[in-house]
């Protein structure tokens, strides 16, 4: 039996991974053998998902957006553009995480937050309800 692989560019090389298949049966990104991502969930052919993250019930990782540590998406989440969720992040509810924005340590958003743009997002920051965060000229750090 021959195992596939592919090299996420985390500076481990090539490791044990696949092609995720969407619930509309198409094709979908890659994903390390060590994350775990739900049948319902949707991952675009350019996202990636690896280490120890975990992705599940009905969110969308699409575009060049990138899931890793042992980070958490789920609920109805959105991550798109070129958005890196890890750490030991939490995103949630109807979140939407898109453009270069950035989100790790301990750092929760969840609700109808939004982090865009070139935010960071880290530490034990809750970002929720409501809430926009986003940046374009330079890089805002919320932590």
């Amino acid at each position: 039996m021959t195992t596939t692989t592919f090299d996420f560019k985390d500076g481990k090389g090539p490791v044990p991974a696949r092609r995720h298949r969407n619930p509309d049966g198409t094709e979908g990104g890659w994903v390390a053998d060590t994350a775990t991502v739900a049948e319902t969930v949707h991952v675009g052919s350019d996202a990636r998902v690896y280490d120890q993250a975990h992705v599940f019930d009905q969110a969308e990782v699409y575009d060049h957006a990138q899931i890793y540590g042992e980070a958490r998406v789920h609920g109805q989440a959105w991550v798109y553009g070129e958005a890196r969720i890890c750490g030991d992040a939490r995103i949630c509810g109807d979140a939407r995480i898109y453009g270069q924005a950035r989100v790790d340590g301990e750092a929760q958003v969840y609700g109808w937050a939004r982090v865009f743009g070139q935010a960071e997002v880290s530490g034990n920051t809750k970002i929720f309800d409501m809430a926009f965060i986003g940046y374009s000229l330079g890089t805002m750090k919320v932590s």
